[in-house]
C-alpha cells in the first residue's frame, strides 16, 4: 500500500498550489521537484506577473479569474503577507486590436469594472505612455500584479505545514500505470500512489506522452531598465500594461508588456509578449544567454512608447519558457489515457500564473472527486482529438 494518496510532479506555480490545496483537504501528498524551491529555470519566476480579469484571450476564463482573486486573498492571509498588489492594468492598442477588443468584450460580458481611455485621456492620466492618436486603452480597475517567487514559496510553506512531504532536486525518470496505481521512478526510489498530478511546465511532454497536443516550449526573455524619473513608474502612478504597439508597414506585430518599479528596486521591467524566439523541443537545452538580438527590437519600441525609460540597453535580463499547447489555451483535466488516475495541469503558455490558486483548487477537485464545479471543458486534454 502506498503511504501517499497523491504525488504531485512539479512544484512551480501550478504544482505548489495543487500540493497546498490537496494537503489542506487532508490528502497525503508527496511533491516532487527536479530543481530547488522557487527556482528560476522554468516558468514561475521574473519578479512580477500581471493579474487581470478583463481577459482579452477569451471570456471563458473570467469565472476562473473571479475565483482566483478570492483565493489570492486567502493565500495572502494564510501566509501572512500581501501577495497581490491591485493597482490596475492597461490593455492598449487600436480599438479593433485583439488586446483592446478582447478586453472590452470580457469586461462587458461579465460586468467587470473598467474604463475606456482615448489617447488624450491617457496623456492626462498616464503621461508615461506615448499613445498615437488612433490608439485607446482599457483600464482594468481590479487588476494588478503578483510576485511569483514569493507566491510559490507561500504555497510550498503552507503545503508543508498542512502535512505535505516535499522532495527537491529529485528528477522523475518514468511514470506508468499499473494494477496498484501509478508507478514512478524518481531520485532512485520506486514510488506508487493512486493518483498523480503532472504540473511539469515546459517538461510537460516528457512524462505525459502528449505528442498529439502539440505542446511546445517558447524561449522568452524579460528585461529591466533604468528610468529618468523613477517616481513616474511607482505602482501608485504606473499600472501594469499590455500594449499592441504600432509598427512600421511590413514589420511583424508586437505586444509589449511591463510593470511598475517594485518596492526596494530601482528598475522597470518590460518585455515582448511571445517575442518570436524559436521554440525548443528540449527545455534542458534552452539557451539562457541574453544578447542584443533578444532586446534590440524591444528597445527601439520602448523609445517611442515609453520615452521615460532608458531603453538603449537593459541593466539586467532573464530567460524563461512559455510551454504552449497548439491553441495557446491551458491543458487542464484528466489525462485521457489514465482512467482518471493522472491529472494534467500543463501548457499555460505565458498567461497562466495569475490562475495558480484556482488551478490548484481544480486539480484538488479532480484528484479527490474526479470532477470540478469549475467550467473547464474548453481546456480539456481531449479537445485535440
Amino acid at each position: 500500500m502506498s503511504e501517499y494518496d497523491v504525488i504531485v510532479i512539479g512544484l512551480g506555480g501550478m504544482g505548489s498550489a495543487a500540493a497546498y490545496q490537496l494537503a489542506r483537504r487532508g490528502q497525503r501528498v508527496l511533491g516532487l521537484e527536479q530543481f530547488t524551491p522557487a527556482h528560476t529555470l522554468g516558468s514561475s519566476h521574473g519578479g512580477s506577473r500581471i493579474v487581470r480579469k478583463a481577459y482579452f484571450e477569451r471570456p471563458d476564463y473570467v469565472p476562473m479569474l473571479v475565483r482566483a482573486y478570492t483565493l489570492w486573498d486567502e493565500l495572502s492571509a494564510d501566509f501572512g503577507e500581501q501577495l497581490f498588489t491591485r493597482n490596475g492594468a492597461l490593455m492598449i492598442g487600436r480599438p479593433d486590436s485583439p488586446v483592446v477588443a478582447g478586453a472590452l468584450a470580457s469586461a462587458r460580458q461579465w460586468d467587470l469594472p473598467h474604463e475606456l481611455l482615448d489617447a488624450a485621456a491617457m496623456r492626462e492620466r498616464f503621461g508615461q505612455f506615448a499613445l498615437p492618436a488612433d490608439q485607446v486603452a482599457v483600464l482594468d480597475l481590479d487588476a494588478g500584479f503578483i510576485r511569483p517567487e514569493v507566491a510559490v514559496l507561500a504555497n510550498l510553506e503552507l503545503a508543508a505545514d498542512a502535512g505535505a512531504e516535499l522532495w527537491f532536486d529529485t528528477v522523475v525518470e518514468s511514470i506508468e500505470l499499473g494494477p496498484g496505481g501509478v508507478h514512478l521512478s524518481a531520485g532512485g526510489e520506486q514510488l506508487t500512489a493512486p493518483k498523480v498530478v503532472l504540473a511539469t511546465g515546459a517538461w510537460g511532454d516528457r512524462l505525459a506522452g502528449l505528442d498529439d497536443l502539440g505542446l511546445g516550449v517558447e524561449r522568452q526573455t524579460v528585461h529591466w531598465y533604468r528610468a529618468g524619473r523613477l517616481a513616474d513608474f511607482a505602482p501608485d502612478r504606473f499600472p501594469a500594461y499590455l500594449w499592441d504597439v504600432p509598427v512600421a508597414a511590413g514589420e511583424p506585430d508586437a505586444q509589449i508588456y511591463g510593470f511598475p518599479c517594485l518596492t526596494g528596486e530601482n528598475l522597470v521591467k518590460a518585455a515582448l509578449y511571445h517575442d518570436g524566439s524559436p521554440a525548443t523541443a528540449d527545455p534542458d537545452a534552452l539557451d539562457r544567454t541574453v544578447t542584443e538580438a533578444d532586446y534590440g527590437r524591444l528597445g527601439g519600441l520602448l523609445a517611442d512608447c515609453l520615452p521615460g525609460l532608458d531603453s538603449a540597453a537593459p541593466v539586467r535580463s532573464e530567460t524563461c519558457m512559455y510551454p504552449c499547447a497548439g491553441d495557446n489555451d491551458f491543458v487542464l483535466g484528466l489525462h485521457p489515457g489514465s482512467s482518471g488516475r493522472v491529472v494534467l495541469a500543463v501548457g499555460f503558455g505565458g498567461h497562466g500564473f495569475k490562475f495558480t490558486p484556482v488551478v490548484g483548487e481544480i486539480v484538488a477537485d479532480l484528484v479527490i472527486d474526479g470532477s470540478t464545479r469549475h467550467e473547464i471543458g474548453f481546456l480539456a486534454p481531449t479537445r485535440f482529438r
